[in-house]
């Protein structure tokens, strides 16, 4: 199958790009209006980009009707987030932040978490995640007539004690976070259960015949 993806229509391409590229990690991220608003919204279009500075890239795309959701407005307004990775525990409460609510709803509160400052950002934190990054954005680049790329520099990380099994050498259980991904269609999701090791090779490298 070719697909020439300049004759396709945004759900076209959409479908195709959310369907291929998976798993993708999940950025929860909460903000705050310049009012004072709080906003909390889950986001696959994400990754990290590098470490020198730690940076991240957030993809928000905006409702073709609509305009640009409360996250694209807040981060625009102060500059200030925070993404969380989301876990298991926390994959219902994440997916009912996606709700299309009213802009001025907030989300963290309608589903019950438990929100608290940031540490070096204006934006709430949720309390209870496995891992928060808090975010300043650094460029935000008009990619298409809906849609941004943000690129943000990480400038605080809160990671559950729960999860640190060596804080000197920064050691993690990243398996016991059970964090999730999100896969392909309106509704599906992935867990990090069946994993394998395949250590980064080194010079001189030996073929078998």
């Amino acid at each position: 199958m070719q697909v020439d993806m300049r004759t396709l229509d945004a759900a076209s391409r959409y479908k195709i790009i959310g369907a291929c590229i998976t798993p993708r990690p999940i950025a929860w991220v909460s903000s705050v209006s310049a009012g004072g608003v709080p906003n909390l919204a889950p986001y696959s279009f994400f990754n990290a980009i590098g470490n020198d500075p730690p940076m991240i890239v957030l993809g928000l795309v905006a409702h073709p009707t609509k305009g640009t959701k409360d996250t694209a407005a807040n981060i625009r307004e102060t500059g200030n987030f925070i993404v969380h990775l989301v876990d298991e525990a926390h994959a219902e409460r994440m997916n009912h932040t996606s709700i299309d609510h009213p802009a001025g709803v907030d989300e963290g509160a309608l589903v019950g978490l438990d929100m608290v400052p940031g540490v070096a950002v204006a934006a709430p934190r949720i309390a209870s995640a496995p891992v928060g990054f808090e975010c300043r954005a650094r460029h935000i680049i008009e990619t298409g007539p809906n849609q941004i790329a943000v690129l943000a520099e990480i400038v605080h990380a809160h990671i559950a004690d729960a999860f640190v099994t060596d804080a000197t050498r920064l050691h993690f259980d990243i398996s016991a976070m059970n964090l999730i991904s999100r896969l392909h269609g309106a509704g599906w999701y992935g867990r990090q259960s069946d994993k394998f090791e395949m250590l980064r090779p080194a010079l001189p490298i030996l073929v078998k015949e």
